[in-house]
C-alpha cells in the first residue's frame, strides 16, 4: 500500500482556516515577519491565489504596504499643503476648501479608507450643499493630494475617478460696452477712475493695480511694466508678490485716449518719488479691497450693471476690443497677462510693435464708439471738470476736499 504524501509546504507565506470557516492569509512584509492579509478568504484556494498575486507584485516591485496607508487624510492633506510652497492667494483657497468641504466628511478617515465609493457619495452629498464650481475646485484638491498618496506608495491607485468631476462648467462672463465702462468711471468718481479704465483697457488685475508704482509708467512710451502684485486675502492681508502667472509680468502699451487720465492721476493722486504708489486711499493708506469695493458696488448700482459684473469682468471689455483689432492669440495673451501649455505658441514671439498695433486699433475704436454716442454733446458732471481743468492748466483735483470728507 502506498504511503499517503503529506502536503507541501508552501515557499511562500501561509495558509490557515479560522474558527469562522473563513481562511487567512499571511505574507512576509519587507522586514521577513509575516502579517496577515487585510481581509480574509471564502476557500483555501481564494487564499492561494491572493499569496500568489502579492508574492508577484513584490517581486516586480508593485507591491504596496496595505498597512502604509494608516495615515490621518487630514493631517496629510495639511502636511501637502504646507509642503507645496503656494502663492499665498492659492494657498489660502486650498485650505479653506480643506476646511470647509474636505475636512467635515474625510477627515477622520485614513487615507486607505478612501475608496471610490466614498469619494463619489462625498461629491454627491456636496453638490446638494454648495455650488458645481466649488465641488469641482474641491475634487481637484482632494484628486491632487490623492495623487501624491500614490507617489507615496500609500495607496495603490487614486480614488478619484469620476470622469469629468474636476471640470468648472462656469457661466459665461458679461462684458460692458465701452460706454458702460466709462459711465461706471464717471460714477465711482476721480480718484479710483483711472483704476476702472485700466482695469478695462488695459487689463490689469485689481491685485496689480494695487502695487502699481510711479517707476513703472511711462508717460512718454504710453506704457505701463506689471512687475509686481499685492493680492489682499479674506483676512485683510496685503501679501506682496509676483503677479499671478509668469505670464503676468509684461509691459503694456496705452491707448491714448487713457494718458490724459493717467497724467492727471499721477499729478492729483499718486504717491511722490519714483516707488509711490499710484493708488493710495483719500488718507493715503495703500489700495484696500474692501475699501474700493464699496465704491466699486456703490458706481455698479448707479450705472445699471448686475450685481454679477466683477471688476475682474472689465477685462473682457478690453480682451475683445483687441481681439477685434485682428490681433494674434499670443499678442492677446501677451497683453492680458495669460499663459497657454499649447507648445506653438512658445515659438510665437509678440512684439511691441504688435502691442502698439493693438493699442492704436483700440484707441481708434474707442474714440469712434465715444463720438457715435454723444455725437455732438459736449462731456458732462465730473468728466467735464477734468477736461476743463485739464484746458486751464489746473494742477488741483476737483472734489478732493469731498473725497477727503468721505
Amino acid at each position: 500500500m502506498a504511503r499517503k504524501r503529506k502536503p507541501q509546504r508552501r515557499r511562500y507565506g501561509s495558509v490557515r482556516q479560522l474558527p469562522s470557516g473563513r481562511w487567512q492569509a499571511r505574507y512576509p512584509d519587507a522586514n521577513g515577519e509575516l502579517r496577515a492579509a487585510p481581509e480574509t478568504f471564502e476557500t483555501k484556494t481564494d487564499a492561494e491565489i491572493w499569496l500568489s498575486q502579492t508574492e508577484a507584485d513584490q517581486t516586480r516591485g508593485d507591491w504596496i504596504d496595505p498597512h502604509a496607508g494608516e495615515v490621518n487624510f487630514l493631517d496629510y492633506a495639511t502636511k501637502w499643503i504646507d509642503e507645496r510652497g503656494l502663492a499665498a492667494t492659492t494657498d489660502e483657497l486650498y485650505r479653506r476648501l480643506l476646511r470647509l468641504h474636505l475636512e467635515p466628511t474625510l477627515g477622520t478617515l485614513a487615507v486607505n479608507e478612501i475608496g471610490p465609493s466614498r469619494v463619489r457619495t462625498w461629491r454627491a452629498e456636496r453638490l446638494t450643499t454648495t455650488g458645481a464650481t466649488t465641488v469641482a475646485k474641491s475634487y481637484r484638491l482632494l484628486k491632487a493630494i490623492m495623487e501624491t498618496a500614490v507617489d507615496d506608495e500609500l495607496i495603490r491607485r487614486n480614488p478619484c475617478r469620476i470622469k469629468g468631476a474636476g471640470k468648472e462648467e462656469a457661466d459665461e462672463r458679461p462684458i460692458a460696452t465701452v460706454e458702460q465702462v466709462f459711465d461706471l468711471a464717471d460714477a465711482i468718481g476721480l480718484r479710483w477712475r483711472l483704476m476702472i479704465l485700466l482695469g478695462a483697457f488695459a487689463s490689469m488685475r485689481p491685485e496689480e493695480l494695487a502695487e502699481l508704482r510711479r517707476k513703472d509708467v511711462d508717460l512718454d512710451e504710453g506704457t505701463i511694466w506689471v512687475k509686481r502684485a499685492a493680492p489682499e486675502l479674506t483676512t485683510g492681508k496685503r501679501v506682496l508678490g509676483d503677479p499671478k502667472s509668469r505670464a503676468g509680468k509684461r509691459e503694456i502699451v496705452l491707448p491714448r485716449f487713457v494718458l490724459t487720465d493717467l497724467r492727471q492721476h499721477l499729478e492729483w493722486f499718486a504717491e511722490p518719488g519714483p516707488d509711490g504708489l499710484v493708488f493710495i486711499g483719500e488718507r493715503g493708506a495703500p489700495f484696500r479691497r474692501s475699501t474700493f469695493g464699496r465704491k466699486y458696488r456703490k458706481a455698479r448700482k448707479k450705472v445699471g450693471l448686475p450685481d454679477y459684473f466683477r471688476f475682474y469682468d472689465l477685462r473682457g471689455t478690453g480682451n475683445t476690443l483687441a481681439a477685434d483689432t485682428g490681433a494674434k492669440l499670443k499678442d492677446l495673451m501677451v497683453r492680458a497677462g495669460h499663459s497657454s501649455a499649447r507648445a506653438q505658441l512658445i515659438y510665437q514671439h509678440s512684439q511691441k510693435r504688435h502691442q502698439r498695433k493693438i493699442a492704436s486699433a483700440m484707441d481708434a475704436d474707442v474714440r469712434r464708439q465715444r463720438q457715435e454716442a454723444t455725437e455732438c454733446e459736449g462731456p458732462t458732471g465730473e468728466l467735464a471738470t477734468v477736461h476743463l481743468l485739464v484746458a486751464r492748466g489746473s494742477t488741483e483735483a476737483p472734489g478732493e476736499a469731498a473725497d477727503a470728507a468721505e
